[in-house]
This record gives C-alpha cells, sequence and structure tokens, in this order.
C-alpha cells in the first residue's frame, strides 16, 4: 500500500493550550504491533509530549494500543518511543529546550510514503487569558462567516 500522505491523528488540544513556536518532521522507531494499530486509529496522543535524554529524543506518553491480534510479542501501549531526527536538528532543539516554558509537542501522526511520521511542534504554554482570547477570535470569525453567508 503506498501511500503519500495518511493523516492518522490530530492532538487538537495542543494548539489552544500551547503557542506553537516551530515544527519539526521526524520519524519514530516503532515495532511492528504498533504501526499496525497506527494503521487502524488505535492512538491517543493527548498526555504526549518529547523529552531530551543522552542527546536523543523520546516521546513518552503516547498511547498506542495493542494489536488486537497480536500475540505475546505484542507491545507495551504506554512505553517510551525513539524519535528519529537528523542530528543537526537535535542539536538545534537542545538549546531551545533549555529555555524555561518551552516544551516539545507532538502535534500530529501520519503516514508518509508509508512511513510513520509525527509533527512535533516547540511550543510555550498559553496563559488563561491567552486561552480566553483565542476562543473570543473563534467565536468571533465564526460569527462574521455565518453573517457573511446570509449576504450570498
Amino acid at each position: 500500500m503506498s501511500d503519500k500522505f495518511l493523516e492518522i491523528i490530530t492532538n487538537k488540544k495542543a494548539r489552544f493550550n500551547y503557542e506553537i513556536i516551530e515544527t519539526f518532521e521526524a520519524g519514530l522507531a516503532l515495532l511492528g504491533t504498533e504501526v499496525k494499530s497506527i494503521r487502524a486509529k488505535k492512538i491517543s496522543l493527548q498526555e504526549s509530549y518529547a523529552f531530551l535524554r543522552k542527546g536523543e529524543i523520546f516521546i513518552t506518553k503516547m498511547n498506542i494500543a495493542e494489536y488486537e491480534r497480536g500475540n505475546r510479542f505484542n507491545h507495551q501501549p504506554l512505553r517510551e518511543r525513539k524519535v528519529l531526527l537528523h542530528k543537526q536538528e537535535i542539536k538545534k532543539l537542545t538549546g531551545k529546550l533549555q529555555e524555561k516554558g518551552l516544551t516539545l509537542i507532538p502535534l500530529k501522526i501520519y503516514f508518509k510514503n508509508g512511513k510513520v511520521k509525527t509533527l512535533l511542534g516547540l511550543a510555550r504554554g498559553k496563559a488563561k487569558y491567552d486561552k480566553r482570547k483565542t476562543i473570543q477570535d473563534r467565536d468571533a470569525k465564526r460569527d462574521l462567516a455565518r453573517e457573511m453567508k446570509k449576504f450570498q
């Protein structure tokens, strides 16, 4: 099956809770049963984040459900998974992750040319008033679109 681009899951709360500064496309080191579960869309990015350990980046708390047809070689749903990035990108992220308040979160999981990819976002947490402003802007856009539709 040759997929050009097939989006599996998006972390919808990420753009609401965080201000995304920069994004990186990265591969994931996965087991076979994990890939099969991802194809079946049995994945959750709800509380997941990436961190740096010994010059490598890992994603934790990304829940990939066990493959229902897997046998004793099935994977653990909440294990840490290695993120595959170029050395220069890891060095760049190392410096930025040292800054206070910045974190690395997965925004999307998708297939690109048959490989599982993730879109990581370098993010800063939003304050409560920023979240309220986001809601107000979204409501204003919706109301404007509704009014424009009346006049068409």
